[in-house]
């Protein structure tokens, strides 16, 4: 087959389960889950996956799935990566109950959207033409939220590093791999309509540092205050302090620390001697965010200090600043422009903080921008109102790209691969950003 018959190909599997994968899309939306425990949404995926005879490796970075397609030949590995995990919308009408979580990201579609992927490659038969491998991969934890209840796996020696993709790069899933594409949700219609549908990512964008603070001060009866320790006036005092240096944060860095209280003390009659926070720090670049880390602490710290208590801080290493690979990204936007026409993508977008940027920084990455939804992103309001370009097109471009990259030789794959010079290696992310001896 030729490249472009390879692609009506996979576009046209995608077409004939295309019910099937938005139902897929429904039922995840509507059980969502939080990272780490995406156990009903593997469930779900891995369903479709046994229904094709794919073999796969489950349980990866404890909810993660690995599934390795070969081709004809072996010159390059590309992985296609979705994401498994909900953030915490209490509001929302498909919220859980219980948890909170909710899909307000788009990640449900992103899981869907690579299932769509399977189908192309698995029913069309075009592995057989291309000249690399192909890995899907669903990576769980991208949101970064529930630290404490993360920082808990890693005592418990169940993860090392609170991103799914972070994790995987410990864990060597990406040691053969040679690039990695994906996509993400973005809002589109309705309000906010506009013509662009999708555009192939950007440079610009945030990373991030994220913090455990605890506040330790000394119960006493409330009535009797002066024989104890406040540690919620403590950390009062540590977040005014932080507030009177951002006017030392720089504008050009977009610096932005954003704490919670996620206990404030035990019970209301008792001075609370245990309090305890989660925050970022992020920004444009890392070295602003680095020096606005060490203000923060030096502001939390002071708080302790100002009323005698203590004040412990876990630094956990976020997710990096965004960066490209221009030549991936020119040969995302010739895909793009075949699914949605020129008319409605462009090449350049916003990026954001994920830890798709981690892996970005070890090789060549994009992290494609397709429309869809609706309403605010992390918020009640959130919807897609179009599923059909947030999952079928998504999928579409996704397998389309993969040909481009493989086929006649994997010619383009190669020379991307081959010109590629990394950030950083494996080691040096490690051992650097997250502060692990590989």
């Amino acid at each position: 087959m030729t490249v472009n018959e390879m692609k009506q190909a996979a576009c046209a599997v995608i077409d004939k389960h295309a019910q099937e994968l938005l139902d897929l899309n429904q039922s995840i939306f509507e059980e969502p889950e939080l990272g780490y425990k995406e156990f009903k949404t593997a469930e779900k995926i891995k369903a479709h996956l046994d229904k094709l005879g794919l073999k796969y490796r489950d349980g990866v970075a404890i909810t993660g799935i690995v599934t390795p397609l070969e081709g004809r030949n072996h010159n390059i590995r590309l992985s296609i990566m979705g994401e498994l995990d909900a953030v915490v919308v209490p509001n929302h009408k498909f919220a859980d109950p219980v948890t909170h979580a909710a899909h307000c990201c788009g990640h449900n579609s992103q899981a869907t959207s690579v299932v769509g992927v399977a189908y192309a490659l698995k029913e069309s038969g075009i592995m057989n033409e291309l000249d690399g491998d192909i890995v899907l991969m669903h990576v769980p934890s991208e949101e970064f939220v529930e630290l404490g209840y993360r920082k808990s796996l890693i005592d418990e020696g169940k993860i090392s590093l609170l991103g799914g993709k972070q994790e995987f790069i410990k864990l060597g899933e990406f040691d053969n791999i040679d690039m990695m594409i994906m996509q993400h949700t973005s809002g589109t219609e309705e309000e906010d309509e506009t013509p662009i549908k999708a555009n192939a990512g950007g440079g610009t964008g945030m990373g991030f540092v994220g913090k455990l603070i605890q506040y330790i001060g000394k119960e006493s009866h409330a009535a009797m205050p002066h024989q104890g320790i406040n540690a919620l006036k403590a950390a009062q005092l540590g977040l005014q302090a932080i507030d009177a240096n951002r006017d030392t944060f720089q504008e050009k860095d977009t610096i932005r620390v954003h704490p919670i209280i996620t206990k404030g003390g035990d019970l209301v009659n008792v001075v609370p001697a245990d309090v305890r926070l989660e925050t970022y720090v992020r920004g444009s670049n890392t070295e602003a965010i680095l020096e606005a880390s060490q203000k923060v602490d030096r502001a939390l710290q002071a708080g302790a200090m100002a009323v005698g208590a203590k004040c412990i801080i876990t630094q956990l290493p976020g997710y990096m600043c965004p960066t490209e690979c221009d030549e991936l990204k020119d040969v995302v936007y010739e895909n793009l422009k075949y699914v949605f026409g020129e008319d409605h993508c462009v090449r350049d977008g916003r990026g954001g903080s994920t830890d798709a940027s981690d892996v970005a920084h070890i090789m060549p990455t994009v992290h494609m921008m397709i429309g869809g939804a609706a309403g605010v992103f992390h918020g009640e309001t959130y919807r897609v109102p179009r599923p059909d370009i947030a999952v079928l097109d998504a999928a579409k471009a996704l397998v389309c790209t993969a040909i481009d990259l493989l086929a006649n030789g994997a010619e383009k794959g190669v020379h991307i691969k081959e010109n590629f010079k990394p950030l950083m290696t494996k080691e040096e992310y490690l051992e650097k950003w997250c502060g692990i001896k590989a």
